[in-house]
């Protein structure tokens, strides 16, 4: 399978920066928003827009979590292959609070409807928005649309999305499998 990449780690760093500054204009100082990184994928994204607000706005108090929504999959009992649990980390009520999700790639939608059934077992939120870094765009099953996006591309049948996360960012790329 011959493999495109569609960003490379500067572009990947300009767009973290972007997002992180559309984060801030409509949240302002944080005080009632919540990051929630999605589990497992999202996590690595999440980590980033973090590093991205502890060097370039320290100032700024984040208060954030990371979702694990394995069992309010819909394919949850469906699935023949063993589904692997991850941790859930949020050790506040978020009745009230803004929440961004986080992911890396939104394709069908299936995934943010679990999550935010899930967001549900921790209260009421004032409000849910969604941020990605890829949005493939064409293919939804379930009518869901990111708030924060950091590029969107159209892919034919059977093409796989890949981010690809390294401990050096120079090695950050997201690449597209035909």
């Amino acid at each position: 399978m011959p493999k495109k990449i569609l960003l490379d780690s500067k572009k990947i760093h300009l767009i973290l920066s972007r997002l992180v500054y559309e984060l801030i204009e409509n949240h302002k100082d944080f005080e009632d928003t919540v990051l929630i990184g999605l589990q497992p994928r999202g996590v690595y994204l999440f980590n980033q827009i973090l590093k991205v607000f502890e060097t370039s706005h320290p100032k700024i108090n984040i208060k954030s979590g990371i979702l694990d929504f394995t069992f309010f999959r819909d394919d949850f009992r469906r699935s023949e292959k063993t589904l692997s649990v991850n941790s859930t980390q949020i050790n506040f009520a978020l009745e009230n609070k803004r929440i961004v999700l986080i992911d890396d790639v939104l394709f069908t939608g299936r995934s943010i409807k679990a999550a935010m059934s899930a967001i549900d077992s921790y209260g009421r939120p004032k409000s849910i928005e969604l941020l990605v870094l890829v949005d493939r765009r064409f293919k939804r099953e379930i009518p869901i649309e990111a708030n924060y996006c950091g590029t969107k591309i159209d892919t034919f049948k059977g093409d796989k999305v890949k981010v690809v996360w390294d401990d050096k960012p120079i090695n950050n790329k997201v690449f597209i499998e035909s």
